[in-house]
């Protein structure tokens, strides 16, 4: 067994919040550079030239690429070989994220009942996804997710004879449907199959698969092309103001599923789509 101390773990989410709240990874930034390129709309290449000149500030101010700097949700994926020493994995998972809105003045926008609506106070919980895996290393993918696209999303219970185009529809719909209001250009994450919850897991971790990473099947990849062709004819654009630039990636994570069902979840992200990762 391999031991890993906590403090790694908590250094680890700590660093990791501050990070992609105030920096975009270069793929998310090669993808906007790439749209303002083709884009086709005057309005639209002045609105994507004006979200790169702030990632710019952002990075040389240290200041958050967005206000909302989200709620924090954590994939990680232990190896089975790994002896976690000194305390509690997620009570350090959370610490880190306390921790790093703390130290990085990120705004704290998580309340401690969805009713009641008190602040935490320290953007505590985070969401944890853990994975029990081979070998004797830990995977923590961490990406702070912003409501105004996370409001945005969507979960359909297709029947299977929706088949293909089922799925095509609902996606495009639902992009439709969001408009302005999830901040376009957006990386839409999709989940098909699995079940109810399942689907919707994995349509929020299609969302830090690095924008220039296809599908490994084939015929994903095609779906996944497919779908952003027509989700960049709806014309909204960027900033919902028109053009052809709606979508800067479609995103496709699929499970195997029950014979009487096809769940489709389907979870947008502005043009932030924040995340990174690290592996101990």
């Amino acid at each position: 067994m391999r031991e890993i101390q906590i403090q790694e773990i908590r250094n680890a989410i700590k660093e990791m919040c501050v990070e992609t709240n105030h920096f975009l990874s270069e793929d998310m930034k090669n993808a906007l550079i790439d749209a303002r390129i083709t884009e086709s709309n005057l309005l639209g290449k002045k609105i994507l030239k004006q979200l790169e000149t702030n990632l710019e500030i952002a990075g040389n101010k240290m200041i958050p690429i967005c206000q909302d700097t989200g709620m924090a949700v954590v994939f990680a994926k232990v190896g089975q070989e790994v002896s976690i020493i000194g305390g509690d994995f997620e009570t350090a998972i959370n610490e880190g994220i306390a921790l790093g809105y703390e130290e990085g003045y990120l705004r704290k926008s998580v309340v401690n009942d969805p009713l009641l609506r008190v602040n935490t106070g320290d953007n505590t919980p985070g969401i944890i996804h853990t994975e029990i895996v081979k070998g004797n290393q830990i995977t923590l993918t961490l990406t702070p997710k912003g409501f105004g696209s996370e409001n945005m999303s969507r979960i359909y219970m297709l029947k299977p004879s929706d088949g293909r185009q089922g799925v095509i529809e609902a996606v495009v719909e639902t992009v439709r449907e969001a408009g302005p209001n999830a901040c376009p250009p957006l990386v839409v994450g999709v989940g098909i199959g699995g079940d109810f919850e399942k689907s919707a897991q994995m349509a929020k971790e299609a969302l830090t698969r690095p924008i220039n990473e296809p599908a490994k099947a084939l015929h994903i990849q095609e779906l996944e092309q497919e779908i952003l062709d027509k989700v960049n004819q709806l014309n909204i654009g960027p900033g919902g103001l028109g053009g052809n630039t709606t979508a800067l990636a479609v995103h496709i994570n699929t499970y195997p599923t029950h014979i009487a069902g096809m769940p489709v979840a389907i979870n947008l992200c502005c043009h932030v789509n924040r995340h990174a990762t690290r592996v101990l």
